[in-house]
């Protein structure tokens, strides 16, 4: 903004230098300028607003994406000071959205732990905001104050609020405005914003979805906290596509609830709970009356709170935060975690290594995260991070109050003498060691295996059919059902891409089984041989011995249960295969249909479903050919010669294979838990919910 510009007057000289620095180098401040920076300023209003809940002041928020691009943003909290900061001279509205690093969270009088961390969250948002209006609810009044990128004025709006009204900027002095009056008792703010497309990219907009994320993992973390969201937009591809959609949260069980609701495997134990505080003293600079900084000692409590448990699988999931902030990135506090973690669960099997069969191998901080769900909460006042996008915590002292936590509260667990208590201690115990055993196995596993050329022997299981390639990206691995099956591949298959592995009946569910029970299965053993990429933390594609992984079984309830169950094997110990779109199921034919030719050899068509058999029986009786009768039905690979399976299912210029793909991993996971978990109510419900949709003539009998 030039010197000769009307709306830049002396009287916002410095506070629009303070914001201009802002709208120049916007990444400092919010990181990006694509959607993630537009979400990252919509989280600095809502936190704001947060913070009000959490010192207990407020009890709902509502957020609202506008169909203009705009969002509000309103709270039931104290309302932002309306009266005059002695300082400046201002209104306490016009010095929260104007000044970088003002507000209630810096003086410690008004939040004791506060999400707008570093204070200048509003003023970023006015900064980079083309419109911005402001109204609170203080002592019966309603006050208003509006900004055009950071400067205050008035909005000559006729109707709607839009952000290309006529704009009039204050010369003489800013006026907070009253208009209207808040019923007796009621308090609270509302701001409503329009990001400014000159900073913004055009593509950027607000994500509905992570909003959705934020507010339930918000709620979750404010116990009684009710956050709404209405999306207004109808935006294609978005829940309110079709109308005005509305979600409400509100969780009173805390962290031990979110931490339930983050699970998806089996439970090994329950959701246990470890909390406790700490204090520490920390230099500050404290700015004197006479405007000289001096380093003082300040003393700080630090409140820890640790919602944990583990689970059947091999997945991590911790999500930590500060004063209800996400640090995505972990930091001190998380290391502290790590730290106690490893260090109590190594003392403990040490203590039992004899019973657990241990041996002399220590346990590492992976065996001991594996198939954990944890959700870390500390609050403290002014924690130091890096950055304004608030990632990672930086506060030294808090990784040792967090570690001491930890241990003392785990280490009560663990040594607990009830019978369930110690029940799950021992089953945690073997859980780990089990994970130890298994990464030891799979590096000893990696550094052998490899493929054998000719004058080498091979350990690989002698059930494979090998191929004879060496290039990883033409070969491909059947798993076939049933030896009978087997022996129909053998002869229908390119010997030099396609190798043969042949399972007999249906391997184990491992849904519900250990890593430990799986490793043991000697079907779930040998497949992970032949892949030769390591299973579960350990699986390493690139080490992977063949390109395509094709699931070959039978086309009827038993191959598709069976299909499933190798599925559930590939999804919760080779994942990156199918999330690479290397894992693919064959489609064999159900019918083959025989049309007569005199004089001629009779021709043969194949279908693959009801549908398709019945559309190509009309177009033949409508052409006039003869059928011969009856259809042949298929439900074996077996019943099929070495001619007819590799043209139908084989051959790669005939075959159809269907790749499965994870688009929505945590909703696949989902699924497989229902289907293949161990809880039964679930799965229970799902079935009787469907069974009135079933048509008994599709099933075998």
């Amino acid at each position: 903004m030039s010197s000769t510009s009307p709306a830049y007057n002396a009287n916002h000289l410095a506070v629009l230098e303070g914001l201009e620095a802002v709208r120049k180098r916007p990444g400092m401040y919010i990181g990006t300028t694509d959607s993630r920076g537009l979400m990252h300023c919509l989280w600095e209003i809502i936190d704001n607003s947060v913070d009000e809940a959490l010192g207990g002041y407020a009890q709902s928020i509502r957020v609202i994406l506008h169909p203009d691009n705009s969002v509000e943003v309103h709270d039931d909290g104290r309302g932002i000071p309306v009266d005059i900061e002695p300082r400046t001279g201002l209104t306490g509205v016009e010095v929260v959205f104007t000044k970088l690093h003002a507000g209630g969270k810096f003086g410690g009088g008004s939040y004791g732990a506060s999400g707008g961390l570093h204070g200048v969250g509003a003023s970023v948002v006015n900064a980079l905001s083309e419109r911005l209006d402001v109204q609170v609810d203080r002592a019966g009044k309603t006050y208003q104050m509006s900004f055009r990128r950071g400067e205050p004025g008035r909005f000559a709006d006729s109707g709607r609020p839009r952000a290309d009204a006529p704009f009039t900027p204050f010369t003489e002095g800013s006026e907070l405005d009253v208009v209207g009056k808040a019923k007796r008792g009621v308090t609270g703010t509302r701001i409503r914003y329009w990001a400014d497309r000159q900073i913004f990219t055009p593509e950027s907009q607000f994500q509905f979805e992570e909003l959705v994320t934020r507010v339930r993992q918000t709620s979750f973390l404010v116990p009684g906290l009710r956050i709404t969201i209405v999306d207004e937009r109808r935006l294609p591809g978005t829940p309110g596509e079709s109308g005005p959609v509305e979600e409400t949260f509100q969780h009173d069980g805390g962290i031990a609830e979110f931490a339930a609701f983050l699970a998806a495997d089996g439970a090994v134990t329950d959701v246990w709970r470890l909390q406790g505080h700490g204090s520490f003293t920390e230099k500050v600079p404290v700015i004197g009356e006479d405007g000289n900084s001096v380093m003082e000692d300040l003393k700080r409590e630090c409140e820890v709170d640790v919602a944990l448990r583990w689970g059947v699988g091999y997945d991590t999931k911790i999500q930590s935060f500060v004063n209800i902030i996400s640090t995505p990135k972990g930091g001190t506090h998380q290391a502290g975690f790590e730290q106690a973690l490893l260090k109590v669960l190594r003392k403990s099997i040490e203590a039992n290594a004899r019973k657990l069969k241990a041996g002399n191998d220590k346990i590492e901080k992976d065996d001991v995260l594996a198939g954990l769900t944890a959700v870390l909460t500390v609050r403290l006042p002014e924690p130091q991070f890096e950055g304004q996008t608030k990632e990672i915590l930086g506060t030294s002292a808090v990784k040792g109050i967090v570690a001491r936590v930890v241990e003392k509260e785990l280490t009560a667990r663990l040594s607990a003498t009830g019978r369930n208590e110690k029940a799950q201690a021992n089953l945690l115990l073997e859980k780990v060691v089990s994970e130890m055993k298994s990464r030891i196995s799979a590096r000893q596993h990696k550094e052998t295996q490899r493929r054998k050329n000719a004058l080498e022997t091979s350990s690989l299981p002698a059930k494979l059919l090998d191929c004879r390639t060496d290039d990883v990206a033409r070969s491909e691995l059947f798993i076939v059902e049933g030896d009978s099956a087997l022996g129909t591949a053998r002869h229908a298959r390119n010997s030099d891409t396609q190798a043969l592995l042949p399972i007999r009946g249906k391997i184990l569910n491992v849904q519900k089984a250990s890593v430990a029970d799986m490793l043991s299965n000697a079907e779930c053993a040998a497949l992970i041989q032949v892949v030769g990429a390591g299973s579960g933390r350990s699986f390493a594609i690139d080490a992977a011995r063949y390109g395509k992984i094709v699931l070959m079984t039978d086309a009827d309830v038993d191959g598709a249960h069976i299909r499933t169950l190798l599925l559930t094997l590939f999804f919760r110990y080779m994942r990156p295969l199918v999330e690479h779109g290397r894992v693919y199921a064959a489609v064999p034919p159900l019918h083959r249909i025989e049309v007569v030719r005199r004089g001629k050899p009779n021709d043969y068509i194949y279908t693959y479903s009801e549908s398709e058999l019945h559309q190509r029986l009309a177009e033949l009786q409508q052409a006039g050919e003869t059928v011969k009768e009856p259809i042949q039905r298929y439900k074996g690979l077996g019943e099929m010669d070495a001619d007819q399976l590799a043209e139908t299912t084989m051959d790669p210029a005939h075959r159809t294979l269907r790749r499965v793909r994870i688009e929505h991993a945590e909703a696949a996971e989902r699924a497989f838990e229902l289907l293949m978990g161990s809880d039964v109510a679930p799965r229970k419900e799902f079935i009787i919910s469907g069974a009135a949709q079933l048509d008994r003539d599709r099933i075998d009998a």
